[in-house]
């Protein structure tokens, strides 16, 4: 399976992938237009076994629309019919994807609702559809984020979790940490660091408030992963510039227990990890981080997770949206347009045509 996407249609599908299958070769996602790693990618093909989803909520993204064209017609050149091995999920009215399928009535396409931008689109047929395809439980994973949408709309400050995490990135971002970390110690995680600095950069860094005053507000976001940037960022972390906010995730149960062998058993050097298990090393590495970063009066919050699951994904993932949308509220404004985005577009589309860029 070969996803063509960019932005919020890879990086959702992504984080679902990496967080409930880990990693496996059968599954691309080209969310790049790098025309190296795409022939790369064309060489290991075997086109007659291969479905391709092209995602695009405006259907019109040039890059998908490029690596659509190139696909596609190596597709038709070995004899096979777009029909048996595209599927499209994009708006339900307008695009140019809309209008290829709607000249392909046997292909089979799905819809991403008109008011759910790409960044919050992972719950849509965008991240659903792939999902299904992956083996994921969806059920599961819906369930997940009711329960915290349940949590997201309770006028109790105890209860709503998406509240109190808002609350504490823009508290503390007005005392000036306004660089937001995301550090989970699970490498099945990592996807999903990835997927928050879309939605907390795009949703956030804005120029004007909702009543049109200049403001470039915003908080920058950086990922992570512990324990491997404990050796190439904890050290700005703890002694660097003073203006972040490190969000740690900590898994309780990594569904295998993995004991460390004890070959030396006498030397001194190492004797600490005498009986321990990775599951424990990995945990009480991210304790020692969290308390010598509390030493050094470096603000920091964990966020505890029984399980890498589908449920325990869902939950996540309705967290940090509901968190946004409360932020977007906070700095009062629209957490849910990228006029910044848009601009750089329309720039590169006026150059390819060799047009005269007027700002």
């Amino acid at each position: 399976m070969v996803l063509l996407g960019i932005g919020g249609s890879a990086l959702g599908p992504l984080c679902v992938h990496q967080s409930v299958c880990g990693n496996s070769p059968r599954f691309h996602v080209v969310d790049n237009i790098d025309p190296l790693w795409i022939q790369e990618i064309d060489d290991s093909l075997d086109y007659k076994e291969t479905l391709f989803l092209v995602i695009t909520k405006s259907g019109s993204t040039p890059e998908t629309l490029a690596q659509y064209f190139y696909f596609s017609e190596k597709t038709k050149q070995k004899g096979l019919k777009l029909e048996d091995h595209f599927v499209f999920i994009t708006d339900p009215h307008q695009g140019l994807l809309r209008k290829i399928a709607n000249e392909h009535p046997g292909l089979i396409t799905f819809e991403i609702p008109p008011k759910v931008g790409g960044r919050f689109s992972v719950l849509s047929a965008v991240g659903l559809v792939p999902a299904i395809l992956m083996g994921v439980d969806i059920e599961a994973l819906w369930k997940g984020a009711r329960q915290m949408r349940e949590a997201f709309l309770s006028p109790s400050f105890d209860t709503n979790l998406p509240f109190q995490l808002a609350s504490i990135q823009y508290l503390l971002a007005q005392k000036g940490k306004t660089s937001h970390v995301l550090m989970p110690y699970a490498q099945r995680l990592v996807r999903f660091a990835d997927w928050t600095r879309q939605l907390l950069a795009e949703s956030i860094g804005k120029a004007k408030n909702d009543r049109g005053e200049t403001v470039h507000v915003g908080l920058t976001p950086i990922p992570a992963l512990g324990a491997t940037d404990q050796h190439s960022q904890s050290q700005l972390y703890h002694e660097g510039p003073n203006d972040k906010l490190i969000i740690f995730m900590e898994v309780e149960d990594f569904g295998v227990e993995l004991l460390i062998p004890t070959p030396y058993p006498e030397e001194s050097s190492v004797d600490f990890l005498n009986g321990v298990s990775f599951n424990r090393l990995l945990n009480t590495e991210k304790e020692g981080t969290v308390r010598s970063l509390t030493h050094c009066q470096r603000p920091n919050i964990t966020l505890h997770i029984d399980r890498v699951n589908e449920h325990s994904l869902g939950e996540l993932f309705m967290l940090f949206e509901g968190a946004t949308a409360f932020l977007g509220e906070f700095y009062g404004i629209n957490a849910f347009d990228q006029p910044g985005v848009e601009l750089s577009k329309q720039i590169t589309k006026q150059l390819l045509k060799g047009l005269p860029v007027e700002l």
